[in-house]
């Protein structure tokens, strides 16, 4: 295993639309590392400078380095990529080649989570030799790992890309633009989330299974949890044990209509991004 360094990276990838959110995500991990070193790669292809300056004064009042790296429409020229999906989402699997090769590891973080407790345990996680480390969001049963070894002929669990440890080293040497490329042409019409399907099609057997409960808690699954556990992992297990909260599916939890178990701990993050980014003189930020 690489040497790691002290300090820990995070990757995020994504366009406009996720700006405000992200900032969000930002402070929590912020409010909830204290102490740590951070270092942010924001991989984008689209932000303009105004807006990487917004991230960049947030992150600078945290203490964090930022590194911006804007991918050209070159290095995805040739890769067929869905209308219905964002060129973002991709470049979580390519960011061994995006990101410098001083990078060993990074931790890829959605914008639509929270975290709430220390990412240095998952930093520090030992990948036994695989390249990749994600959670599985399985319900009470494995019905959904069975319906996708069907539909994608795959015979690991269906991991969520939504949280994931990368092994940039492994990464430059066996995820190749070419692979994707391939598999997306191959499978188009069985792709229903491209990104993560392409990453159990092509790399379901390189990832190493990490607890969803800790690691990526799926916010509208508290009674599955709940049930799974007979009764043990409650509110107050989560608050004290669940690192990244992750509010997958919709309505988000900026939107109105969203009154879910873990809104309200959602908009309180948000307030608080919005009374620090008014004291930086920035304007509020549009969900």
């Amino acid at each position: 295993m690489a040497v790691l360094s002290d300090e820990i990276h995070l990757l995020v990838t994504l366009n406009a639309g996720y700006l405000a959110p992200l900032k969000v995500m930002l402070y929590s991990v912020h409010a909830n590392n204290p102490g740590e070193r951070i270092h942010l790669w924001l991989v984008h292809a689209s932000l303009t400078a105004a807006e990487v300056a917004s991230v960049r004064q947030l992150t600078a009042a945290f203490g964090w380095e930022l590194s911006a790296e804007r991918v050209t429409t070159d290095f995805m020229a040739g890769v067929p990529l869905i209308k219905r999906y964002p060129p973002e989402m991709y470049f979580r699997l390519l960011s061994g080649q995006i990101l410098p090769p001083t990078v060993k590891r990074v931790i890829y973080l959605d914008p639509d989570l929270l975290v709430i407790n220390s990412l240095r345990p998952l930093w520090t996680l030992d990948l036994d030799g695989h390249m990749l480390a994600a959670a599985v969001h399985r319900g009470v049963t494995k019905l959904v790992d069975s319906v996708n070894h069907l539909r994608l002929g795959t015979t690991t669990s269906y991991f969520n890309s939504g949280v994931l440890v990368i092994d940039l080293v492994q990464a430059r040497a066996k995820i190749t633009r070419s692979d994707i490329t391939q598999a997306i042409e191959q499978h188009e019409s069985e792709l229903i989330l491209p990104d993560q399907d392409i990453l159990n099609f092509l790399y379901g057997l390189e990832i190493l299974e990490i607890p969803e409960e800790i690691w990526n808690y799926d916010t509208r699954k508290y009674l599955v949890y709940q049930t799974r556990s007979l009764n043990q992992h409650d509110i107050h297990w989560v608050m004290a044990n669940t690192a990244i909260l992750h509010y997958c599916g919709t309505p988000k939890p900026w939107v109105p209509g969203s009154d879910s178990k873990f809104t309200g701990l959602f908009l309180h993050y948000q307030q608080q991004v919005h009374r620090l980014t008014a004291a930086l003189g920035q304007a509020p930020a549009e969900f």
